[in-house]
């Protein structure tokens, strides 16, 4: 069983500034649809839309010292190959991949909750790494891995269709500017490729804390032909999303917050759209 995992935007509710900031989302019109698993390049002159922002973040003393005592043990290099996940990490288990964990505490928390199943981390901001790094040495985790890496090309190149058993969103930046909204990292294109790299079975969590993106992150991923709602419309929290201090201090505000599960249909399920 393998996991796709990414959380976000922590600027209400999750951890800290950079959560959903670390993710990078193709041209909503093109470029994830384009020839991303032909090994075609896309050209120069179409530019890609990012859902994250680059910021030059300063790391901690800790963090520093953590990039060094476990980066080498932790931090995957980036290859345009497929990943051989029992090398990485000396078993065969349950893959999860995580894009945009900003600080690393709910990275850290489900994988502690989790010890059978092995997460791959994908981060682009060096403080996020080394407070992820630091918090796998404190707690002494050894199913966590790392790529610091534009997570479309991680997903594009080092991620095999059919090989995730399952994708975490949480709390992706919801770009509130309408102007903006195109920045949005759910959108069609990138749940069709998300969707394809799910085995049949696999699931897909979402969560946010900004209803109009939850509508549309519902309004998207119904509308994806392969993907199946395991609910009515918003699920309920699963117990191995923990609530973060940001979180749980919005809803005490009373702020809402909405999760989404959906799962990949069996191809026998799947209906073209006419």
């Amino acid at each position: 069983m393998t996991v796709l995992h990414a959380s976000c935007y922590p600027a209400n509710v999750t951890e800290a500034p950079t959560d959903g900031e670390s993710i990078a989302a193709e041209d909503v019109g093109r470029a994830l649809s384009d020839d991303g698993d032909s090994g075609q390049s896309v050209p120069a002159h179409h530019r890609r839309i990012r859902s994250f922002v680059t910021r030059a973040g300063r790391l901690s003393t800790g963090q520093r010292r953590a990039i060094e005592q476990h980066g080498a043990r932790f931090v995957v290099p980036f290859t345009p190959a497929p990943l051989d996940w029992p090398a990485l990490f000396g078993r065969a288990a349950p893959r999860i991949l995580e894009i945009g964990f900003g600080m690393g505490a709910t990275t850290a928390e489900i994988a502690a909750r989790r010890p059978g199943d092995d997460f791959l981390g994908i981060e682009v901001h060096a403080p996020g790494v080394g407070a992820l790094l630091k918090l796998l040495g404190e707690r002494e985790l050894d199913n966590v891995r790392i790529i610091q890496h534009d997570a479309v090309e991680v997903l594009e190149r080092q991620i095999a269709p059919d090989s995730l058993d399952g994708v975490h969103i949480y709390f992706p930046d919801p770009w509130h500017k309408a102007r903006h909204n195109k920045r949005r990292l759910i959108q069609p294109a990138f749940v069709a490729r998300l969707a394809s790299r799910l085995r049949p079975g696999g699931y897909l969590h979402c969560a946010t804390d900004w209803e109009p993106y939850a509508q549309q992150m519902l309004e998207v991923l119904g509308a994806e032909p392969t993907l199946r709602n395991t609910a009515d419309a918003f699920a309920p929290r699963p117990d191995y999303r923990p609530t973060t201090k940001f979180e749980q201090r919005g809803i005490n505000l009373g702020h809402g917050v909405w999760d989404l599960l959906f799962q990949r249909a069996h191809p026998a399920q799947v209906t073209s759209p006419l």
